[in-house]
């Protein structure tokens, strides 16, 4: 690798993006894509590069492998962020590459980060010039494609998984990094033996963050320094700026409501703790709180939505760090308690009755009479009758057999699916 670490280009970037590989097979971890018969491997030996969503964890290649693909095509790259480019830049960009293919013959690969935040027209407006070859797109996003894509972008597109670096793949970048230490460390230092493998621990499969925290250990050192594990255990606690709000935001936020719905207390505590030592928004962390508590407890605990909901209201009136308690017991309220999605099941069920029939009548029992006298068929008040209850209809015709709301069996809405199939028999079976 060929570095001035004072040049105009490279002397004020980061050593993760001085470090980046320029071969293909220089990428660690990757080797199943990058090696023999891998995907990319066979792009570089083509010389052809086919529009593909890059897809994985932070800090694995993905831009990487993206830029070594264009300058292997020959092509001129272009990387964005979704997060900072709008569809008027894009019409922009796409008439500039047809521009390029006329005028130089040169294609152009479009390197679009955190692709999962466009939204369906902004992808939609991809669509035709990666169709036509105008451009060839390389999205890299950390979300399941699947899910967060227009299936009209998948199906043009290839879809290549990067998988989290091995800590011996973390280790290896950084003993790579310091073996070149003289292109990027102006100052003398050694490294303790077991420094790098504590901070491939540390880093959780993402390179970039190793490299960050290798950089930061090595200038805070000085001149003729030792590193060693009491300093990086140091330098650990007093940066929580390691939790951004890109890439690990969005994985520690998905871990944290994961562990909540699969009933797992412990992990959500941690998560927990990893989201407000990061320095999270407490707000935003109940807001997650309150609406799993809804979303996968449901009426199997309504409790739990009122323990997350006096949590939430404890932080605005206490604050932190005394809020810590009463968000913390919320977070184990919810991770503790029987779950069900019956409520959202219900919700799905009653949007695809409101597609079909959006303008069902109101049944003439159920009318207000006081604007209209004429109606004669009527109501009967279910308290007047014995548990308080009358197998009467109270949906349109069309909707009688309708049952949006299945209640699990778990928790308290057991009793509520025994008194609900009560009544629905007693409804069904009316005279």
């Amino acid at each position: 690798m060929s570095l001035d670490p004072f040049s105009e280009d490279e002397g004020f970037r980061p050593l993760a993006w001085r470090m980046r590989p320029t071969q293909l097979t220089d990428i660690v971890g990757q080797e199943a894509l990058t090696g023999e018969g891998g995907t990319l491997q066979a792009m570089v030996r083509r010389r052809r590069v086919l529009s593909s969503i890059f897809y994985g964890p932070p800090g694995t290649g993905k831009t990487t492998a993206a830029q070594i693909l264009a300058d292997t095509a020959e092509a001129t790259f272009v990387p964005l962020s979704a997060v900072e480019t709008g569809t008027p830049e894009v019409r922009r960009l796409i008439q500039t590459a047809k521009e390029r293919r006329q005028l130089m013959n040169r294609g152009t690969v479009v390197f679009l980060d955190e692709i999962h935040r466009f939204n369906k027209a902004q992808q939609d407006v991809l669509l035709p010039a990666v169709e036509n070859g105008t451009v060839v797109l390389i999205g890299a996003t950390t979300e399941n494609p699947w899910v967060s894509l227009n299936s009209a972008l998948l199906s043009r597109c290839l879809l290549v998984a990067f998988q989290s670096l091995s800590q011996a793949a973390v280790v290896c970048i950084l003993e790579k990094a310091w073996t070149e230490r003289d292109q990027w460390l102006t100052s003398a230092a050694t490294v303790e033996d077991g420094v790098f493998r504590h901070i491939a621990e540390r880093a959780g499969g993402d390179g970039r963050l190793a490299l960050n925290i290798l950089e930061r250990l090595a200038t805070m050192a000085g001149d003729g320094q030792h590193l060693t594990e009491s300093s990086l255990e140091a330098l650990w606690k007093e940066a929580p700026h390691y939790h951004d709000r890109g890439d690990r935001h969005y994985d520690l936020t998905s871990a944290f409501i994961k562990s909540m719905r699969g009933s797992d207390p412990d992990a959500a505590l941690y998560w927990f703790g990893r989201l407000l030592l990061g320095g999270e928004d407490p707000a935003y962390i109940m807001r997650r709180v309150v609406v799993h508590a809804a979303e996968d407890v449901g009426l199997a605990d309504p409790a739990a939505l009122m323990v997350a909901e006096a949590a939430f209201s404890a932080l605005l009136h206490v604050g932190l760090p005394e809020a810590r308690i009463p968000m913390a017991e919320a977070v184990l309220y919810v991770a503790s308690a029987p779950k069900s999605n019956a409520v959202v099941s219900a919700l799905d069920l009653l949007d695809q009755a409101l597609k079909r029939w959006p303008d069902a009548p109101v049944p003439e029992e159920l009318r207000d009479r006081h604007y209209n006298p004429r109606i004669t068929k009527e109501y009967r008040y279910p308290h007047d009758a014995p548990g308080h209850f009358l197998p009467d209809p109270h949906l349109p015709p069309e909707l009688q057999s309708s049952e949006f709301y299945q209640p699990s069996g778990n928790g308290r809405e057991a009793d509520i699916k025994r008194r609900l199939q009560q009544w629905r028999q007693r409804r069904a079976h009316r005279e």
